[in-house]
């Protein structure tokens, strides 16, 4: 898959979550904000009470792509005969894509109303999301290959470029501007902190303040489009790999943490999701089947 095509792919997907979000709440805002002892002589009651048209169909398809959602990123993760299928990274992305839907779907499900064992489920699920958003917050800050693979600290180290040797034969740069620019990429021993959070907003904070020194400079030398936008390019590639170098080891550590939190919130919430789903059929609730 290209640049663009994944492009195109992470827009579409976005696209859809947003439209179905915006659909689901045109659609029901009426009778969702209805009181509950009020919504039964709502007009559209039969068709989003939990049990009905709608609000059924919303809960058996949310669950199913849950389900296919989990399913799929495990299978192809583990299954070394789908290495080759797709990068691994596109498959993560499909599973937020339907991880994201499905509880959507499910929350327009239970009409906002939340009790007995199902609510156990619920709000696992609510806490697998969330645990997932912080996930992938933690994965995009550990190096990795194309592949998806994780890189090993010597593999990152690689990645970096001698920015001084690079720069040195770039016409019309004099030597003040180049030592600001080697400067913005060295670590500055100072933004040390032990809180790891106050640490990544001070490296951030300072990343964007060298950003823009070296904008300014390259602005004020007599370079051509290409080669601002090149050397730009290289500061902002270099300052990431420095900073995905300190951050690796701790990264990954809590990477490990992340997932003996995130697998039993899911695991709860779907054998909840399977016994709901058992006693609904017991109960003789059926949808169009």
């Amino acid at each position: 898959m290209s640049k663009t095509s994944h492009r195109i792919y992470i827009i579409s997907l976005s696209v859809i979550v947003i439209l179905a979000l915006a659909y689901l709440i045109f659609n029901g805002s009426s009778y969702y904000s209805t009181g509950i002892e009020k919504r039964f002589f709502h007009q559209d009651y039969n068709n989003l009470k939990p049990s009905g048209l709608l609000g059924h169909g919303f809960g058996i398809i949310g669950s199913v792509f849950m389900i296919i959602g989990i399913l799929i990123y495990m299978i192809r993760k583990r299954a070394r005969s789908l290495s080759r299928v797709g990068l691994l990274k596109h498959w993560l992305e499909f599973h937020i894509f339907l991880c994201t839907l499905g509880p959507i779907l499910i929350l327009f499900h239970t009409t906002f109303k939340f009790g007995g064992i199902v609510s156990v489920s619920f709000w696992s699920m609510v806490l697998v999301f969330l645990s997932g958003i912080i996930g992938r917050f933690i994965y995009i800050q550990i190096p990795r290959s194309i592949e998806g693979r994780e890189l090993s600290l010597q593999e990152v180290k690689g990645l970096k470029t001698e920015l001084n040797d690079v720069l040195s034969g770039t016409n019309n740069l004099n030597e003040e501007s180049l030592k600001i620019i080697i400067e913005s990429t060295k670590k500055k021993i100072e933004l040390f902190h032990k809180n790891i959070i106050i640490r990544y907003l001070n490296q951030s904070k300072t990343d964007r303040k060298n950003l823009k020194s070296v904008k300014s400079v390259i602005k004020n030398n007599q370079l051509s489009k290409t080669e601002r936008t090149r050397i730009l390019s290289l500061v902002k590639s270099e300052i990431s790999l420095n900073r995905q170098i300190e951050r690796l080891d701790t990264m990954k550590n809590i990477f490990k943490y992340w997932h003996v939190a995130h697998l039993p919130f899911a695991i709860v919430m779907l054998t909840i999701m399977v016994i709901h789903v058992i006693v609904t059929i017991v109960f003789g609730y059926k949808w169009i089947f």
